[in-house]
């Protein structure tokens, strides 16, 4: 069985136009050592291999002999595979080659003759992509094989093989769909009130949901709703 990872939060209840998102969890590369079947298996030597089509950029993982494990190689080719916000760009699909999704750190590279300063390197590199995940104003999806993640609550939906390659390019057309400003803000909303208590992450929501009506698609998206119509987004 394969899945796409996603998160989704609804802030403003039926007003699902005017203030939804989908993100990966960033700690699913430290947490998942999945297989992905694939038959289009990419013949690139590059470590990772970058691709967008209209506002859908897709990652790929390419060490397949290494179980694409995090080497610092690796983590820093993701990450500059990452960085580019491009004014088009709606939502990113992260996805592997061979039949391991990712095994997680390249133990080789932790070994005492590394050395300290080499290994404070791998991780402040690690930190810095799961920072950016998080930062990014696009949602991230990764497209991998499941094992128990579900029960886990690493995933929030769970398809057949021959099915999660469609089914992630359907989501990531869905979130093409929606207004790019409102997703943004709705993703750094999420990161930053799910740190706060009850009360305060309440009270911080209120602000958002304020903010988000300051936004002409943030109107657009609750008049379609009135209206019963598609919404048209400025952005």
């Amino acid at each position: 069985m394969s899945f796409y990872c996603k998160q989704t939060m609804n802030v403003l209840g039926p007003l699902k136009y005017a203030f939804r998102i989908s993100v990966v969890r960033p700690q699913i590369f430290r947490s998942l050592s999945t297989t992905l079947k694939r038959k289009d298996q990419p013949t690139d030597n590059s470590l990772t291999i970058k691709s967008q089509e209209g506002g859908i950029r897709t990652i790929c993982l390419n060490d397949p002999k290494k179980r694409n494990a995090l080497s610092l190689a690796m983590l820093q080719s993701l990450y500059e595979d990452l960085k580019n916000d491009e004014d088009n760009l709606r939502v990113i699909i992260i996805k592997a080659t061979g039949p391991v999704f990712s095994s997680g750190h390249d133990l080789k590279e932790l070994t005492a003759e590394k050395g300290s300063e080499f290994h404070e390197k791998v991780f402040s590199t690690c930190t810095e992509v799961m920072n950016l995940i998080q930062d990014l104003p696009v949602p991230v999806i990764a497209q991998v094989n499941v094992t128990e993640a579900l029960l886990h609550g690493l995933i929030s939906k769970v398809v057949p093989d021959d099915q999660v390659e469609t089914e992630t390019l359907k989501l990531a057309n869905r979130i093409c769909e929606t207004s790019k400003e409102v997703v943004a803000l709705g993703k750094r909303a999420f990161y930053t009130q799910i740190l706060k208590d009850t009360k305060n992450a309440y009270r911080y929501a209120e602000s958002v949901m304020v903010s988000n009506l300051t936004l002409k698609d943030g109107n657009e998206g609750i008049k379609a709703f009135i209206e019963k119509r598609k919404p048209s987004w400025k952005n």
